[in-house]
This record gives C-alpha cells, structure tokens and sequence, in this order.
C-alpha cells in the first residue's frame, strides 16, 4: 500500500489551470503545495494571495529544465503537469512523466492533446513497476468527453468516432499557453 499524498508539486501552478488546482488544494491543512513556474515573483503573488490551509510555497521551474533536480529537492509524492501546451513540447515531451516515475513519484497532468495522452500510455509498466501511478489526459475536454460518452453510449454495442469539442466561458482566465495550444489546434 502506498502512503497518503501529502506534497504537490503543479507545474504552472499559477496559470489559469494550474493556479486553480493550487487555489482547491490549498484548502486542505494536511497538504503541502508547490505552486511552480518560471517566475518566482508571480509564483509568491499567487501563493501570498491566496487563503490558505495548506502550507504553500513558491517554486522556479522550468519543465524543459533540470525537473529531476527540482524533483530531487522538493521530493513531492505527485507532480500535477498543468503547463501545456502539450503538443508543444518539442524534443523531449516526457520528460516530466519519465523524471517522476523514476523517482516513485505519481504523475498526473491537464493535456488535452491527443497525441500526448496516448504516449503516457508506454510508461504504464514502468509505473506500475515504481508503485506509482501515471495519469493523463486530466483536462476538460477530455474527462468530460470521456464521461459524456461513456453515459451515452451505455446502451450501444459499438461506438465507431468521436468528435467533441468544448469553448470556455467568456469570463474565463485563458493564459498564454491555452492560446498557444488553441493555435496549435487550429494550424
């Protein structure tokens, strides 16, 4: 049996995704949360501005960075990739997965790109064999997609495509790398 998840490490953790994981997390005393980026100022800013439970703290990291050090020193039992855009993430895109499971750590993240959720999939005897767990594909429009379908095809013997889609609310936070990975998507 494994121990409770007590330290969170979210990648992007102050961006519109991540910062909201970190802003729900924070409500719970027994946990601790990093919320990392690339900017230790707006990291604090986040942090300091939220009202927390959970003891917070502000980390510098970049993902196409030494994460195996960052990972060495902060030693959290999951790491949340909320960074995106996933499709972008050039030569080396499972860098975050392949760094925390061979630490024992669990990995989960927010992609929505396709192509990089089916990937995670090679590393699943690998995590297995590490104890730890290996999630992606986290995001909206997947995990809602893969509801939605899964209710409404209960009754069906076979469902041959899929196509979904989903727009976020006017008021919505959207960050850099959400309009990075909407481009993406549209050419």
């Amino acid at each position: 049996m494994t121990s409770p998840i007590r330290r969170v490490l979210v990648l992007g953790g102050y961006g519109a995704f991540g910062g909201r994981l970190v802003e729900l997390l924070s409500a719970d005393a027994e946990l601790e949360v990093f919320a990392a980026g690339r900017s230790y100022d707006k990291a604090k800013q986040f942090c300091d501005s939220l009202d927390a439970q959970a003891l917070l703290g502000p980390v510098v990291v970049d993902r196409e960075g030494d994460i195996g050090a960052v990972l060495d020193r902060l030693m959290p039992d999951l790491v949340v990739d909320a960074s995106g855009p996933f499709q972008a993430y050039g030569n080396e895109p499972y860098r975050v997965v392949v760094a925390a499971i061979t630490r024992g750590i669990h990995y989960a993240d927010l992609a929505d790109s396709a192509d990089f959720v089916r990937g995670v999939a090679q590393f699943n005897a690998a995590a297995l064999e590490a104890g730890v767990f290996a999630l992606s594909g986290l995001s909206t429009c997947p995990a809602l997609t893969a509801a939605a379908v899964r209710h409404l095809s209960r009754d069906l013997s076979r469902v041959d495509a899929i196509a979904a889609g989903i727009a976020p609310s006017p008021a919505a936070d959207v960050g850099e790398s959400v309009v990075r990975g909407v481009a993406a998507y549209a050419g």
